[in-house]
């Protein structure tokens, strides 16, 4: 007999495109091309000796068995902590979900949310999966044209204007991937205004927030207690790998996100876990510390720089480490410039159809999670590129 056929919803997952360029990369570098890697959003820094001296001690005692599906105590209460030291803000430690990434956050809180045919507004551009975690459970992602003039980020105005009968709520992410800026607190206040006056829900990714270089940063939880937000142990605190990241909840809303942790997932990584508790130690906030002023270096280098090359950046990011930059000068496609420029110079970017149908053929995302000495080197390479094949920038 034939197999059986794939469920009709996964016709509507698209691919990663970022992973056709990655694996080019990839096929150039084992042919012997020096690759620099300006593409995946991981960073160069791994856990620091702290949290990997954690994470040993756990393996060691044997603390490696099931936790409760909502994560070990002393972790719940550090991330509470950690909303007190950064914020200024009560949270209590009940309302605390400790999951397995923040990927397994967003599963989890729309699997709470959204109802078959329900809609969840979100700005376009967006990090690519997010749509993908509301179609999983038969909602639908729509996303809204958000341009350089609104820092690509949601407005009140759009809230108002695209909501319909079937809108459940909205999903922001501040920073944002792929563009790295934040959503000003006082358009987050507006935006949330509105969807709560509808009786929506209001989700933000503040997983990049650790990662912020201007302003100091804003939780959605400071404007409105009944905001879900979910973060992150993979950016900040570096530890991708690891898989593990939080969501704050109301307490409605806990009883259906326990059920759903534990028939979903059970737990997330004990090692994990106990490893994270070192995250909020002093010694590891003073190295993440000087991280953050590293990532912000780079991105001081390469803002400038991609400009007097003849790249329109048009917001500044203040997060995360993305450039969103538009490269209509130069093509009028950003896949195609995106393999010309890794075939011609061996940079690796990211073109822009990933992340929404906002001209996406516009923009290229740049990141800067790699060494300052590499990026300078790639500047170089993309100098003396743009100066040969597209002598209109000089």
């Amino acid at each position: 007999m034939p197999m059986a056929e794939p469920a009709a919803r996964t016709r509507s997952i698209e691919p990663f495109y970022v992973m056709e360029v990655v694996k080019e990369a990839a096929r150039l570098e084992a042919s012997g091309t020096s690759v620099i890697h300006m593409s995946i959003g991981e960073p160069d820094f791994t856990a620091p000796a702290p949290v990997q001296r954690a994470a040993i001690e756990a393996i060691g005692k044997g603390t490696t068995q099931y936790t409760p599906a909502l994560g070990i105590q002393p972790l719940r209460r550090a991330i509470a902590g950690w909303y007190a030291a950064r914020y200024g803000l009560r949270v209590d430690p009940e309302r605390v979900v400790v999951t397995a990434g923040a990927s397994a956050a967003l599963l989890l809180a729309f699997a709470a949310l959204v109802e078959r045919d329900s809609e969840v507004l979100m700005p376009d551009p967006t990090y690519p999966c997010n749509r993908h975690f509301v179609a999983a459970f038969e909602g639908r992602a729509r996303l809204l044209p958000c341009g350089p003039q609104t820092r690509f980020q949601l407005t009140a105005e759009q809230v108002d204007s695209n909501w319909s009968a079937a809108t459940r709520g909205v999903l922001l992410a501040s920073p944002s991937n792929p563009t790295g800026t934040s959503i000003r607190p006082d358009a987050l206040r507006d935006v949330v205004g509105r969807v709560r006056s509808r009786g929506g829900f209001v989700v933000v990714d503040e997983i990049y927030q650790g990662l912020s270089y201007d302003d100091p940063p804003t939780t959605a939880l400071s404007l409105d207690d009944e905001a879900i937000v979910l973060s992150s142990f993979s950016k900040y605190f570096n530890m991708t790998g690891w898989r593990l990241g939080w969501l704050v909840v109301p307490p409605t809303l806990l009883p259906a996100i326990e059920r759903l942790a534990q028939n979903l997932f059970i737990c997330p990584s004990a090692v994990a876990q106990h490893a994270a508790l070192a995250c909020f130690e002093p010694e590891s906030i003073a190295i993440y510390e000087q991280r953050r002023a590293e990532f912000r270096r780079r991105r001081d280098l390469l803002v400038p720089a991609l400009r007097r090359l003849g790249f329109d950046v048009p917001v500044v990011p203040d997060g995360a480490f993305y450039i969103y930059a538009d490269i209509s000068r130069f093509s009028a496609d950003s896949w195609d410039f995106a393999f010309e420029v890794l075939h011609a110079t061996g940079v690796c970017l990211v073109p822009g159809r990933d992340f929404g149908n906002a001209e996406p053929r516009r923009y290229v995302r740049i990141s800067y999670a790699n060494a300052y000495e590499r990026l300078e080197e790639a500047l170089g390479r993309l100098e003396v590129f743009l100066a040969e094949r597209h002598p209109a920038t000089e």
